[in-house]
C-alpha cells in the first residue's frame, strides 16, 4: 500500500510541478497573459507540498527518484498536449530514468 501511494503522489507531483511549468511556458512564450502565469505559479506551489506526503523521511532520496518521474513525465506530457513524437532514445532515457525512480524508492533496506 505505501508503493501506491508513493506513486501516486509521484504522479500528482509531475502533474503539478510540468502543468505549473508548461502554464507559464503559455503565459509568457506564447503570450497568453498572467492569469496562465499565475495558475503556473500556484501549480508550482502545489508541487512544493506534495512531496511531504510521501512515505519516506528522507527529502533528498524523494527530490532525486522524482527527478526520473519528471523526466518521463514531461515526455508524456509532450505526448498529449503538445503533440510531441519521442523517438527511441527519448524512450529508452526515460524507462532508464524510471529504473532509477525504483531503485533508489523501492529497493529493499535494512532496518
Amino acid at each position: 500500500m505505501l508503493v501506491a501511494r508513493s506513486l501516486v503522489l509521484f504522479v500528482l507531483a509531475a502533474l503539478a510541478e510540468i502543468g505549473g511549468a508548461w502554464l507559464i511556458w503559455q503565459g509568457w512564450r506564447e503570450h497568453r497573459g498572467l492569469w496562465w502565469i499565475a495558475g503556473g505559479v500556484l501549480a508550482l506551489g502545489v508541487y512544493g507540498f506534495v512531496a511531504t506526503f510521501q512515505p519516506d523521511a528522507n527529502f533528498g532520496r524523494i527530490l532525486a527518484a522524482y527527478g526520473g518521474v519528471f523526466v518521463a513525465g514531461s515526455l508524456a506530457w509532450g505526448v498529449v498536449v503538445d503533440g510531441f513524437r519521442p523517438d527511441r532514445w527519448d524512450l529508452t532515457g526515460a524507462a532508464i530514468c524510471l529504473l532509477g525512480v525504483a531503485v533508489i524508492m523501492y529497493a529493499p533496506r535494512g532496518a
